[in-house]
């Protein structure tokens, strides 16, 4: 079947699994690109299922083994918690689905090597993400550094500080074992981001973790050096400590592509002290069974990770939410982009692109796999003081 043929069937019919968080920040996306439609979900949660059906004329499900078992369906999101990725991947695939998984891809290298090998056995492939490495300012960075003109990467700075560990949580996502903390949430979008730029191909991983507010028991920061086989080297800093917003020097533009009121300040902690115990239900309340709002508010720009610098031998390169500014040996210029259209749109166009011409994207099994070992070196050489050698890297495809 050739190219043409496969676009004329249609929209991919995806299915699905969580109704949770993940799935409400991706789901203006679904919403508005043509190329998916949803026609199916699971969910324990009898409100979401009932919602997800009246709005989208979908079958639903109460498990994910149910769902999988859709002949329909041509392809699986699976947005559930963190701990339960692999499980739900393994199902998908089982039944010849291509899938889509929120990341971190999984909890453990074993986890994410039968996911990558079930996948290969059965023919179909997994697409890793949302991670920032898909927004268009990434791209364009690459662009850039592919077309030789400022020379060879040889060293990244990213640096990131935000509010991530004192927005509303359920317990697990305050458990490390249990993929709770910045290191599974919040590092694999660094590390995406820094592998992609700086070829893929990490060497070693030496880093130290925060822990530091034992009513939040779980890593809220870390600070890592990367060194790739190119010669290249990469600082990755992040802290969720809800106290400096590095958002700042990003013109208040947040992660999404949203703007901030920097009056705001310190929201986040207020918010969760007003909770108290009812943090889990104010968590809750976020979700697409509450019935709140999906919408992605006052967005305008892309999508952004913080301060990331990449330096060549001729120049720099900063991906910000409106563009890349090159700072090259006598001139600055910036390379504008224009506002989005539709949000996260390059994670559908992934999977758009496996399902119906078969194109294996970057952000794959592969290396989903590779990302998760350098976090997982992250815990390592911080538990243990010692530097990480990396064995399971995949090269940023041509």
């Amino acid at each position: 079947m050739n190219d043409l043929e496969l676009a004329d069937r249609g929209p991919i019919r995806l299915g699905v699994i969580g109704l949770g968080r993940g799935f409400t920040l991706m789901l203006p996306a679904l919403r508005a690109d043509a190329r998916v439609a949803l026609v199916a979900a699971a969910d324990p949660d009898p409100r979401a299922r009932a919602r997800f059906g009246a709005e989208f004329g979908a079958r639903v499900y109460e498990s994910a083994s149910e769902l999988c078992a859709d002949r329909d369906l041509e392809a699986v999101y699976v947005a559930t918690p963190h701990q339960f990725h692999a499980e739900h991947v393994l199902a998908a695939v089982a039944r010849g689905k291509h899938v889509l998984v929120e990341k971190p891809m999984a909890l453990s290298l074993a986890q994410c090597q039968a996911m990558v090998d079930e996948a290969r056995r059965a023919g179909v492939g997994i697409v890793v993400g949302h991670s920032q490495s898909f927004e268009a300012p990434i791209g364009l960075a690459r662009q850039i550094i592919a077309s030789g003109e400022l020379g060879p990467v040889r060293m990244i700075h990213a640096f990131n500080y935000t509010d991530f560990l004192y927005r509303p949580r359920r317990p697990e996502e305050l458990d490390t074992t249990l993929g709770g903390g910045v290191i599974f949430n919040q590092a694999p979008h660094q590390v995406d981001v820094v592998r992609l730029l700086g070829g893929g191909l990490v060497q070693s991983v030496r880093a130290q973790t925060g822990a530091w507010d034992p009513r939040r028991p779980t890593e809220g920061a870390y600070s890592a050096l990367l060194t790739f086989e190119s010669g290249c080297f990469a600082s990755l800093t992040y802290s969720g400590f809800a106290h400096f917003d590095s958002d700042q020097w990003c013109g208040y533009i947040g992660e999404s592509g949203e703007s901030k009121d920097p009056a705001r300040y310190g929201d986040s902690r207020r918010e969760l002290s007003a909770a108290g115990q009812a943090e889990v239900s104010l968590r809750q309340a976020r979700g697409y069974g509450s019935g709140a709002s999906q919408s992605v508010t006052n967005r305008r720009l892309h999508g952004h990770f913080g301060l990331l610098i990449v330096s060549c031998d001729r120049g720099d390169l900063c991906p910000e939410p409106d563009g890349v500014t090159v700072h090259g040996d006598t001139t600055r210029r910036k390379v504008a982009l224009a506002p989005p259209t539709i949000p996260r749109v390059q994670v559908l166009e992934a999977l758009y692109y496996l399902v119906r011409h078969g194109r294996q994207p970057i952000q794959s099994g592969e290396w989903g796999l590779a990302t998760m070992e350098v976090c997982l070196a992250i815990l390592q050489s911080a538990r243990q003081g010692c530097e990480v050698v990396l064995r399971h890297q995949v090269a940023v495809p041509s």
